[in-house]
């Protein structure tokens, strides 16, 4: 049993180091201080693996807190989405003109909004992972993502006649 459930978490580590590292990247402007944020989180992980329901969410979650701290420590901007220096995946849903556009549109919604927007859209999180990411419930982060979408639109349609 511990050892399936120790290649289960290492698997969840592997499978997404990458997205972390973005994730923390994003939010910090540092890669080296984005790289350390997701030990540490590793670390807490497998200081705590036994009490770890979902690795996934608990790893973005710490991610999550520990950008936060850094924030709180350094009142850092958060990086725009065409400063981001990361490896381009094969995969990558969003162009650079898309990313460019959303980047901007974000800028004029609430901080507590656009950070659900930019959690579902970019870093392809669900909504029950990002409620239990920001420790809200499900249904909050959808009616924010949803508010926040309906005022992109509207800004688009608006922008764009």
């Amino acid at each position: 049993m511990f050892g399936s459930r120790r290649r289960n978490i290492e698997r969840v580590i592997e499978a997404n180091l990458d997205a972390l590292t973005r994730f923390a990247y994003f939010r910090t402007g540092d890669r080296t201080e984005a790289e350390d944020i997701v030990y540490e989180a590793v670390l807490r992980l497998l200081e705590n693996r036994e009490k770890v329901v979902d690795a996934r969410c608990y790893l973005f979650r710490i991610v999550y807190n520990l950008c936060q701290d850094v924030f709180r420590r350094k009142r850092l901007p958060t990086v725009p989405f065409d400063n981001i220096d990361l490896p381009d995946k094969s995969d990558e849903r969003l162009d650079q003109e898309e990313i460019d556009r959303i980047n901007g549109l974000l800028d004029d919604l609430p901080p507590n909004v656009a950070e659900i927007v930019r959690m579902n859209v970019v870093d392809e999180l669900s909504f029950v992972e990002i409620s239990h990411i920001l420790n809200l419930p499900q249904s909050t982060a959808k009616s924010r993502f949803y508010s926040g979408m309906k005022k992109l639109r509207e800004k688009y349609f608006t922008d764009n006649r």
